[in-house]
């Protein structure tokens, strides 16, 4: 039989799930090696974040101290127990003294404004000061620079606690703090109270100061107005989060329990606290300029002529007051007319001195010091000439006004050798430069030899000059019907009078405060047609303000400075000022409407997509949990997913 042959039947091999399991199988090393590739790249990645979330916090912790030690004295770091959003910033006794706090800034506040505006009154605050004290210093700048401090250091400690309250820390007030503001509201009341009693008048240079610089301080207003509504916005719409993310995570306990204390109707009484005030506070400067009187605002074509200067006491920035040095330099800077003070002797000479005293002009205290606050009045001529009139202006200290330029070496040795003028000296210079004549005539004292004619007396030694009678503006109002009668030509000049009596006497110039004048009169006087000379003005917009009120001349210390000005300050006509308040206004509630918009709609869309939570013990360096809230499409229902993270990889979700 033939032999049979075993055939080898061949493999049936599945191709298919061959060529599968090599796809598989390749397909995981590179799945593998792709992922090992992202996760040591997100590993890299999360290393950075994490270093720069070190770095970060390192930062943020420096700023935490930085505020907490400058507000309450702690400079070691710790972590703040932060404070629940609608809850008590603070204690009882924290409450009580942020209220002092918002005093003191209110009334050092009002003090600064005050004291800047009567610069101009600078001069006659430190003269009444020496009166009192017997030492000339510049108490008008320091008493400035007191309150400069006071809004300085005020106003940061509101900002310290406005950012700590920003990070929730619960505030302490360091009791250094405590006391410095009580002294402060002290002092600040103390030295109101003065100038409500003694200095009345200041209150009413505040008030004309308004009418110049109102056009512009509207403005300035509504743009710090927008410059606040960013942090308002900020903070009403981290309310309005604060609601949203309590409403949704509420329980059927709590809302029995929110029956009796609701934490929503807080919540909301926070945000119209502090979004009201600033609404209507905006509208008042919204319609600011409905109320507010501007000469300055008016056509150009109605502006009236520039006023002229009378040199008060000569120049008195650039000599010694009442002294022919001081005369003859107010002629160099172009003055109008001449004024003075006009004291007689007891000889019957007079001559020109303005205190009651010779303490503060001349060198009396070196001379004769027993008699150093005896009455000028009451020297003879023979001594009062002997004395020096000119050696305290170059001293350092003594400097009458605080603005004053350099004097020249010139001047100084020039300024040293002055001594008190007679009449007749001041006479010769206002006849030689065809200069007017205005001056204050004091009496002298009793016992005085020239107690009822010392008026006659002065008459007699102007018209022995021979001064043309024009120039000469007779101011006082003692015998002024023998001045009449001996000299015709004098120019009368009256007081503070109704225009009846004004009529009566036929004077037409009024020699005025101008603290007075612009309060009451100025209107009738100027419909009189009567001529009007303010004293003493030396600020540029307290000449602006005259200027643009059309009054004729102004007795001033500073002529070069007010020389300068070519138009008034702030001057507009009322087109351009109705157009610059409806552009700022139209501007600003534009500017502010765009800024809540960000904050309260597209600022918290960006964070609906992701809201991040922390866990109590995440800054001790434990891991962190994070609970993201996202929106199921097809429930409907909020689905919380935690995801935890060790130290290496901590969250870099933002903190809501």
């Amino acid at each position: 039989m033939p032999k049979k042959v075993n055939k080898i039947k061949p493999v049936r091999r599945n191709t298919g799930r061959i060529i599968g399991r090599s796809t598989r199988r390749i397909t995981r090393r590179s799945t593998r090696r792709i992922t090992r590739r992202s996760t040591r790249k997100n590993t890299i990645q999360k290393l950075k974040d994490y270093n720069s979330r070190i770095k970060r916090i390192f930062n943020h912790k420096c700023y935490v101290t930085f505020l907490t030690g400058c507000y309450s004295y702690d400079w070691e770091y710790r972590h703040w127990k932060k404070t629940e959003i609608g809850s008590c910033c603070c204690s009882r006794r924290e409450q009580f003294f942020h209220v002092f706090l918002i005093i003191s800034f209110l009334l050092s506040v009002i003090l600064l404004f005050v004291w800047v505006e009567t610069s101009n009154e600078y001069f006659s605050f430190d003269w009444v000061v020496y009166l009192g004290t017997g030492y000339w210093l510049f108490w008008s700048i320091f008493l400035l620079s007191f309150a400069a401090v006071m809004v300085a250091y005020t106003s940061l400690l509101l900002i310290l606690g406005s950012l700590l309250l920003w990070e929730r820390i619960e505030l302490y007030l360091h009791t250094c703090h405590k006391i410095l503001i009580m002294i402060m509201i002290t002092l600040c009341t103390f030295i109101l109270s003065v100038i409500c009693i003694f200095w009345k008048d200041k209150w009413l240079i505040a008030g004309l100061s308004l009418q110049i610089f109102a056009p512009v301080v509207q403005p300035i207003s509504i743009i710090v107005m927008v410059i606040l509504s960013w942090p308002l916005a900020m903070y009403v719409s981290c309310l309005e989060r604060e609601v949203i993310k309590r409403r949704r995570k509420i329980t059927p306990y709590e809302k029995a329990r929110l029956r009796r204390c609701n934490i929503f109707t807080r919540l909301r009484a926070l945000q119209i606290v502090a979004g009201l005030p600033f609404f209507l506070i905006l509208l008042c400067l919204y319609a600011m300029p409905l109320g507010v009187y501007s000469p300055c605002i008016q056509e150009k074509e109605e502006l009236g002529p520039k006023p002229v200067f009378f040199a008060h006491r000569g120049a008195p920035m650039a000599g010694p007051e009442n002294t022919v040095m001081a005369f003859e330099k107010a002629v160099e800077q172009g003055a109008y007319g001449l004024e003075t003070d006009i004291h007689v002797s007891f000889d019957h000479v007079p001559y020109l001195m303005h205190d009651y005293d010779l303490r503060r002009t001349t060198n009396i205290k070196e001379v004769l010091p027993e008699d150093a606050f005896k009455h000028p009045a009451l020297f003879t001529w023979d001594f009062l000439k002997t004395l020096n009139a000119g050696k305290w202006f170059i001293k350092p200290e003594r400097r009458p006004f605080f603005n004053m330029g350099p004097i020249s070496e010139a001047d100084k040795k020039r300024a040293s050798n002055q001594s008190i003028p007679q009449l007749t000296d001041l006479l010769e210079i206002a006849k030689k430069e065809q200069k007017f004549l205005i001056f204050d005539l004091f009496g002298p004292p009793p016992k005085h030899p020239l107690r009822n004619t010392f008026v006659r007396e002065v008459v007699r030694v102007i018209l022995d000059s021979k001064i043309a009678q024009h120039l000469i503006f007779w101011l006082p109002s003692h015998d002024r019907a023998y001045v009449k009668y001996m000299a015709p030509g004098f120019q009368h000049v009256g007081r503070f009078l109704s225009i009846e009596d004004l009529a009566k006497e036929n004077i037409n110039i009024i020699n005025v405060d101008y603290k007075k004048l612009f309060y009451s009169g100025l209107r009738d006087y100027k419909a009189a047609n009567i001529n009007i000379n303010l004293y003493v003005v030396n600020e540029p917009w307290l000449y602006s303000l005259a200027w643009c009120s059309r009054i004729n001349s102004v007795t001033t210390d500073n002529i070069p400075l007010l020389s300068q000005l070519n138009h008034p300050q702030f001057f507009m006509s009322p087109t351009k000022y109705l157009f610059i308040w409806l552009f700022t206004d139209i501007v600003s509630a534009v500017f502010i409407i765009a800024i809540f918009f960000y904050c309260c709609e597209i600022h918290p869309a960006k964070g609906r997509e992701a809201r991040t939570f922390f866990s109590e013990g995440c800054e001790d360096n434990h891991s962190e949990v994070i609970v993201l809230e996202t929106s199921a499409m097809s429930e409907g229902k909020p689905i919380r997913q935690k995801l935890h993270y060790g130290l290496l990889f901590p969250s870099i979700v933002p903190r809501l």
